[in-house]
């Protein structure tokens, strides 16, 4: 046991370094995007909503730097640049798509969770405002006995 805790904590700069490449929202769609095959930046761009220019480009960048994606130019009149995964970066499409599917199947249990957290946080949140706190002659809240939190 103290040796799996060992390793799990020597690996934990090498995980962490792959899951902030892989684990942000802009990275997961290009991949999946990319399953069937090439893109153009273009066509990428279209189809993830919410991303920039700017975001794209360096999420393609890390990408490809990573091994994961590589990047064609044909010298055509404008240039068209095409998008593909990589071997390595297939290998990436069953973690990903297991976690979606994990995902969609716990959707519900997860959002009826967040809920009943809410609901519990908003109640604490709201009787902490009106705690009793006792009176300090000539001091703040002289004249009240609740104590803003």
């Amino acid at each position: 046991m103290r040796k799996r805790l060992k390793q799990a904590h020597d690996d934990c700069p090498a995980v962490r370094e792959v899951l902030n490449r892989v684990g942000d929202k802009w990275s997961v769609l290009v991949v999946a995007l990319l399953s069937d095959g090439p893109r153009r930046f273009s066509d990428l761009r279209r189809s993830i909503e919410g991303v920039s220019q700017r975001m794209l480009t360096l999420t393609l960048r890390g990408l490809e730097r990573d091994g994961l994606v590589t990047r064609t130019v044909d010298p055509t009149i404008p240039p068209r640049v095409e998008y593909e995964l990589t071997k390595l970066g297939r290998t990436l499409l069953e973690p990903i798509l297991a976690l979606a599917a994990w995902a969609r199947e716990h959707r519900t249990v997860i959002q009826n969770a967040r809920q009943r957290y809410d609901t519990r946080e908003t109640a604490t949140a709201t009787e902490g405002r009106a705690i009793s706190a006792p009176r300090v002659p000539g001091g703040p809240g002289r004249n009240s006995s609740k104590v803003n939190l």
